[in-house]
């Protein structure tokens, strides 16, 4: 077995372990590949966004993998401008959200609604969607009471006349609403929800999500404050960017090299979730799969000293 350096930085890393599946296989691929390749001890610290975000401004924690700016302006903003964080690369650019079908519903040999595009499009195809509860209407799968995007998406049914038409149907639960997208699918029915990526209902199914007016960032603000606007627009497609706390950076070149190259794209980690949630397995073993079956994507994170050491590792 090779040797493998010791690690520039003298003590553990420590990542931000965000509470979400992504999140959490990302930190895993990046723990192994900083222990396999550069030598280093790493550790990771459970818990929920602002605390461990205020942790890597602190310096509490080092590296956190997944920044969603967009969700947690302040807090990032305000330790950007103190100088206490830096954002050393973007992990993936295309996070999104919308109104999601199944394709097939909309494209292929017997579509349902093969001229169904667009939100100004659903009116035409209400019975297709129609809800037990309202037979006359269809209905809507918002998200969860409480959470921003049921905020916006009421909004949006109201700016796109769409409340005559479908029922706003809110789901008790996140795994409710996946449940619910996964059993239409799976039975192949019609189904119209909010949905966002990457996550796992994005890897296992095809979805199509339905042209709205391009994101504009004041009609979409006005979405969070109006419930009744007379215009809307299209979410947001959000870059998540790796950040890590500056003293951290200024010690640790390589580690932070290696970061900065560290990117994937929506569709491959939908597709990791996937088969996390397939084989019910862990993140870990989720990052060990993802570094034996996707050489082709992280092999160019790491200079090739570094790469034969990790494949050594792995075998």
């Amino acid at each position: 077995m090779q040797t493998v350096e010791a690690c520039e930085f003298d003590r553990t890393v420590v990542f931000a372990g965000l509470d979400w599946q992504s999140n959490a296989f990302h930190t895993a691929v990046a723990r192994r590949i900083l222990e396999y390749g550069y030598g280093c001890k790493t550790d990771v610290i459970p818990g929920s966004t602002i605390p461990l975000l205020q942790g890597v401004a602190q310096g509490d924690i080092d590296v956190v993998m997944e920044v969603w700016k967009d969700n947690v302006t302040e807090v990032w903003k305000r330790a950007l401008s103190r100088h206490q964080v830096v954002e050393v690369g973007i992990n993936f650019e295309d996070a999104v959200q919308g109104w999601f079908v199944p394709r097939y519903l909309v494209e292929g040999e017997g579509a349902l609604a093969p001229e169904l595009n667009s939100v100004f499009d659903l009116p035409r195809y209400k019975k297709l969607f129609s809800d037990p509860e309202e037979p006359d209407k269809g209905r809507f799968y918002n998200c969860v009471a409480g959470w921003t995007c049921e905020v916006v998406n009421t909004a949006k049914l109201n700016a796109y006349k769409l409340y005559t038409d479908f029922t706003n149907f809110r789901p008790g639960t996140g795994a409710a609403l996946a449940a619910a997208i996964a059993s239409a699918n799976i039975r192949r029915k019609p189904i119209l929800a909010y949905y966002w990526g990457p996550t796992w209902i994005l890897g296992k199914f095809d979805l199509v999500m339905l042209e709205e007016p391009p994101f504009d960032p004041n009609t979409f603000r006005m979405l969070t404050i109006d419930p009744d606007p007379q215009q809307a627009t299209a979410y947001p497609i959000v870059p998540v960017v790796v950040g890590a706390n500056s003293k951290f950076a200024a010690a640790s070149q390589e580690i932070v090299a290696f970061l900065a190259s560290y990117k994937t794209n929506g569709a491959l980690v939908s597709d990791v979730l996937a088969y996390m949630e397939d084989k019910s397995a862990s993140a870990d073993e989720a990052a060990r799969w993802f570094l034996l079956n996707h050489y082709d994507v992280w092999s160019s994170w790491v200079p090739a000293d570094k790469l034969s050491q990790i494949k050594a590792e792995l075998n």
